[in-house]
């Protein structure tokens, strides 16, 4: 069977198309759906997010590889792309099966019952797609139980789509990557830690790896906990150091929500790490009380090649925490912050920027910024994820199309200064942050066109996010 595996980008949302000038990963989902299928099968990944005119490409693509199955992945802002490209599919060949997953299909699957998608996926797809061809060469119909929903044939769709996200399975059952589907070359990861003082390069090629799937937190704003029923599921030590050996790449991205939760897991990892003598470096996430608790596990990842811990801070103050729900003090943060400089690790920190921030919440914010550089640091808006509690406690707030502008990014909800200058001080935090970043202050020596490559892309980066206000200006149709 011929299948065509997509990751389409948002038509609209300049800013995050310009993150993918510091990175862009492989797509470690849909590597991992088709690990899961046969080697019998023909499969083609196809990442829409490398192309200027992805709808042109995968029209193209769909002539000349002629899939009998597609199943596009994506977040919510990939909604309405999602259904066109289904739609060009069909119109190409009413005969394509088209399928839809991803983290929306599995929240919110009623979205995606138009008539351009046959099947919508819920949960782990790796598992559900290889359920679908056996079923697709057996003529046995393509929906069952609460995996696989088809909005044209099942009758019961609207009572199987109105239930909570299925468990996922075991994790020693989710397939291993299919990584010879994609150009690896193509992905990369914008890399600041040195401890020489140099870099061959700002921007490696980088793998991209999941030791564990979940959390065991609920934090109000994630929708981890939702999707996963508050499971924390985690791969043994020696089952990712295998993985970890038997890529190419210097350069690995742990995708985990949380890979330290488990600290005696992470001991026994980084220990064979360092037994097999695998020489290479790594970036992860951490909350900061894990950092503060274990210590000792980053001294020893700091050995194994460990050099940027990303930490949602989110806060530092008091009240926000609460709200968000972090279940920890502003001391916490401090401690963490404290830990990691001592080490020798990066921290990249990831601060919300709340919608009823005034000027002097931005300034108190860009104080903080100053005082925890050198640092790597990140903002987003505060944005209720679709389908959690938080997403029902707002939704008749919202401002403008909820799924289309959820990058967060774009505000969702009113912001209580003027949308243009509270973007002018949102586009402020990340100059700010730029010019204080370890490349800077550190003065490592990196290759010259890297050093151009990232100012550039830093500059337009700071300009998107300062002229994000414009996105929610009504559209003037060109007179004839």
């Amino acid at each position: 069977m011929k299948i065509l595996l997509v990751k389409p980008k948002p038509e609209l949302l300049v800013p995050i198309r310009l993150q993918e000038g510091f990175l862009h990963l492989e797509p470690l989902e849909l590597e991992i759906v088709a690990g899961g299928l046969t080697r019998d099968e023909e499969i083609k990944i196809l990442d829409l997010g490398l192309e200027k005119n992805q709808f042109a490409v995968f029209e193209k693509t769909v002539k000349d590889f002629q899939p009998q199955l597609i199943g596009f992945t994506g977040y919510s802002t990939n909604l309405s792309t999602i259904k066109r490209l289904a739609k060009t599919a069909k119109s190409l060949d009413s005969r394509i099966i088209t399928v839809a997953g991803g983290i929306h299909a599995t929240l919110l699957p009623a979205d995606f019952a138009v008539p351009q998608i046959d099947i919508i996926v819920r949960g782990e797809g790796g598992l559900v797609l290889r359920e679908i061809v056996r079923r697709f060469k057996a003529k046995e119909p393509l929906f069952f139980d609460n995996l696989a929903l088809s909005p044209g044939k099942d009758p019961e769709f609207q009572i199987k789509a109105a239930m909570e996200a299925p468990e996922y399975p075991e994790i020693d059952k989710i397939p291993l990557p299919r990584r010879d589907l994609v150009q690896r070359s193509r992905y990369f990861c914008v890399w600041t830690s040195s401890d020489t003082g140099k870099l061959e390069t700002l921007f490696p090629q980088v793998a991209s790896l999941r030791t564990s799937i979940g959390c065991a937190f609920s934090c109000s704003f994630c929708v981890i906990h939702q999707l996963m029923h508050r499971r924390y599921l985690q791969r043994s030590p020696e089952e990712v150091v295998d993985e970890i050996a038997a890529l190419k790449e210097k350069y690995i991205y742990f995708l985990d929500d949380e890979m330290f939760l488990n600290a005696q897991r992470c001991r026994e990892i980084a220990e064979l790490l360092l037994k097999r003598g695998i020489k290479k470096e790594y970036i992860s996430w951490s909350r900061s009380d894990t950092i503060v608790k274990h210590p000792e596990i980053f001294k020893l990842w700091k050995q194994a090649g460990l050099k940027t811990v990303y930490v949602g801070l989110e806060s530092m103050d008091e009240e926000k925490l609460l709200e968000y729900k972090k279940l920890l003090p502003v001391e916490t943060n401090r401690k963490a912050i404290a830990i990691l400089k001592e080490i020798g690790i990066t921290l990249h920190a990831a601060f919300i920027v709340h919608p009823d921030f005034q000027k002097k919440d931005f300034q108190r914010l860009e104080k903080e910024v100053l005082a925890l550089c050198p640092a790597e640091v990140a903002f987003t808006v505060l944005s209720p994820s679709p389908g959690t509690a938080f997403w029902q406690e707002n939704k008749e707030r919202f401002i403008c199309d909820p799924y289309y502008y959820y990058d967060c990014m774009h505000t969702i909800l009113p912001t209580r200064m003027p949308l243009r200058e509270f973007y002018k001080h949102f586009g402020h935090l990340t100059e700010l942050a730029l010019r204080s970043n370890p490349l800077r202050i550190n003065k490592v020596r990196v290759p010259f066109k890297d050093f151009i490559r990232a100012i550039a892309a830093g500059t337009k980066y700071i300009i998107a996010l300062q002229l994000i206000y414009k996105d929610y200006l009504p559209k003037v149709k060109k007179q004839d």
